[in-house]
């Protein structure tokens, strides 16, 4: 991991301010994906706690401007418009269709056919376990 180092604004100062222009090195360097606020702050020779609240209110002012900003825009319609949607109606299957369980045998040159009502489902598939047993 590769931590820049941002130069200190003054030699030998160990207590005070830091210029606004240092600080947005600083933050800009934190706020890179990958890098740890504390090696940034060792790097230059600040205190992680010190540099974790610059990015704190760096980012407090950000979303201030931005909410300031919502306000001066057109208000967002929060009810859609209504908006009809057609189905198309599916014909009905033919009756013969829906109203029964087709079966097909085949044994040799023999073909049954089985039609089977399908309200009696059950009955048939226990007629089937039979015939295959």
């Amino acid at each position: 991991m590769h931590t820049p180092e941002i130069q200190m604004p003054q030699a030998g100062r160990r207590r005070g301010r830091y210029s606004d222009e240092f600080k947005r090195q600083v933050i800009a360097a934190c706020l890179e994906p990958g890098v740890s606020t504390a090696a940034i702050a060792l790097a230059n020779g600040l205190n992680a706690n010190l540099a974790r609240r610059w990015v704190a209110e760096s980012a407090q002012r950000s979303d201030t401007r931005l909410s300031k900003t919502a306000t001066t825009l057109a208000p967002v319609h929060t009810n859609p418009a209504f908006i009809p949607v057609k189905f198309e109606s599916v014909p009905p299957a033919p009756a013969i269709l829906q109203a029964d369980i087709r079966i097909e045998l085949q044994h040799g040159a023999t073909t049954v056919h089985i039609h089977w009502p399908l309200s009696a489902s059950s009955q048939c598939a226990q007629w089937v376990r039979e015939v295959l047993a």
